[in-house]
């Protein structure tokens, strides 16, 4: 048994920021994917995951069922004999491995699902986006449902503010284009909840919140609107700001052996870093206008070209 694949996704922009309300844009990255499956002979990761899906199962049980019902009779007959996530997406990397696992869990055993092929209103998007905020739960704690969201439309979300999102066109692919957006791998694994937390503290800070409206979300709302709208030249502008912001305000979320990595990008206009979901590890996100002089002043990480435009 192999069920459909699900792709994993990037935050463009909006990491920390949506959750107090800055804009956010996200796009599905398909060199990544997962799905579920049934194996003769599971391996060690396969026992691994179905014993995960086992837990998974018990918090969907309880997950609100005016939210979604699933046919739990069917999923827990699958799990018992043996069904798990096979997945190439890395966990800890920000690009969402919960995510797809949740989309292909909703996709095959949710009741009265909202389907990729129906008309997708805003009410329809905000309420895949509660479902899967729900069910996500599981894995983070507290979860925006944006991950899976994403992972199970397979299209760019713009995410205008908690309960406004919607489905976006972005500039076309060009293959030779000069400008990129490119992950850096730290090689480190990111935990979310710890990184999540030390935010949370510094917000009850007035600085930290003033910094936060002030500069953060501004140069992020600026850079979606630049991106979408193909203002490269500003577009650049802005991602360099936003760059010093979080070199400035959320060390800790970039491992200590970035910390002049980053500077330097900001110093030489090389590239801008920024982080890859919630930091901490996994990847590091670049931007730049001019992939060959950045892959040469990187020649020492592993990179991996993501958009060229």
């Amino acid at each position: 048994m192999k069920g459909p694949l699900f792709y994993s996704k990037i935050l463009l922009f909006g990491e920390y920021g949506i959750i107090k309300d800055s804009k956010g844009l996200s796009i599905p990255y398909n060199f990544y994917n997962g799905a579920l499956k049934t194996d003769e002979n599971p391996s060690e990761t396969a026992i691994e995951s179905n014993k995960s899906l086992k837990g998974f199962v018990s918090h969907l049980e309880n997950v609100d069922s005016k939210l979604v019902t699933f046919d739990l009779a069917l999923l827990n007959q699958h799990v018992h004999a043996g069904m798990y996530f096979d997945s190439s997406i890395p966990q800890g990397y920000g690009v969402g491995s919960s995510g797809a696992l949740v989309a292909a869990i909703y996709d095959k055993y949710a009741q009265d699902k909202i389907t990729v092929l129906e008309n997708l209103t805003r009410e329809k998007l905000l309420k895949l986006k509660a479902i899967f905020s729900a069910m996500e739960s599981f894995f983070h704690g507290k979860s925006s449902g944006l991950d899976p969201l994403n992972s199970y439309l397979s299209i760019p979300i713009l995410i205008n503010s908690k309960d406004n999102i919607e489905a976006t066109g972005i500039p076309s692919q060009k293959n030779e284009g000069k400008n990129a957006v490119f992950l850096l791998d730290s090689g480190i694994i990111g935990e979310t909840a710890p990184m999540v937390s030390i935010f949370m503290e510094n917000m009850k800070q007035e600085g930290f919140r003033s910094m936060l409206k002030d500069q953060f979300i501004k140069h992020t709302d600026a850079c979606i609107d630049d991106f979408l709208n193909g203002n490269i030249k500003s577009l650049f502008k802005n991602t360099k700001r936003l760059s010093k912001v979080v070199l400035s305000h959320f060390k800790p979320m970039i491992p200590q052996q970035f910390h002049e990595l980053w500077k330097k990008g900001i110093e030489t206009n090389e590239y801008y870093l920024k982080l890859c979901g919630s930091g901490g590890g996994g990847y590091i996100l670049g931007f730049t206008e001019d992939i060959d002089r950045a892959k040469q002043s990187l020649s020492d990480y592993k990179l991996e070209v993501v958009y060229n435009f």
